[in-house]
């Protein structure tokens, strides 16, 4: 079992780690929009350790057409602190140091502190910004992470990425966020966000999971 948290105050938003809330969607941190989807993937251990590998090494942001151009680890040992249950729940604070991974290419997999800057365009809607894993979750039947907005986003917030193998051997992944406008053109418009969240969401699914590789 892998845990990390990471929080400092470099992201541009207040509410860390609100992705986690059990309320989220009724109770949006100021001035966000929220949006949470859950899909059932497939079943059994094979699914969950290919679609957890998948998800670890960045599967997501690439397959929605995002381009990494810088994933800078945490430097030093990685803190483990708090993190949170499936209910939402605070875990207790501890230590470790994990080793790093990395993909064939040679970009390390997602780690408690990474940060990391993606460029690209959803929908014609840009969607560059830089980005900090808030916490990463590695557990036998349980692996995700968050992702935190730390500058040059269109939006400020956070989204989550969670899978699960559950006890009716069923995998699921689930995506969290609460997105804030930022720029103009969306305090103006905020059917905007939607429509990039909306995107977003759809790009995620393809990636991870091969029963989606299509609209429906």
């Amino acid at each position: 079992m892998r845990r990390g948290t990471f929080r400092d105050d470099t992201v541009d938003y207040a509410a860390v780690g609100a992705t986690q809330a059990p309320d989220l969607m009724q109770y949006p941190p100021e001035r966000s929009i929220p949006a949470e989807e859950s899909w059932r993937i497939g079943s059994g251990e094979s699914r969950f350790q290919t679609a957890s590998d998948a998800l670890l090494s960045w599967a997501a942001q690439r397959g929605a057409g995002l381009e990494l151009k810088d994933v800078r680890p945490a430097s030093g040992p990685m803190y483990s602190g708090v993190s949170f249950d499936g209910e939402g729940n605070a875990i207790a604070p501890s230590r470790t140091d994990a080793d790093l991974r990395y993909d064939a290419d040679g970009t390390p997999y997602v780690g408690a502190g990474t940060t990391i800057r993606v460029d690209g365009r959803v929908k014609g809607l840009r969607a560059d910004a830089v980005l900090r894993v808030i916490f990463a979750v590695e557990e036998p039947r349980r692996v995700g992470f968050a992702l935190g907005t730390v500058s040059d986003s269109v939006v400020s917030g956070e989204e989550s990425f969670m899978l699960e193998w559950n006890d009716k051997d069923e995998v699921w992944f689930t995506v969290r966020a609460f997105d804030a406008p930022e720029a103009v053109l969306y305090k103006v418009l905020p059917r905007l966000t939607r429509r990039r969240r909306r995107e977003l969401f759809t790009r995620y699914l393809r990636a991870i999971s091969p029963l989606y590789s299509t609209s429906a």
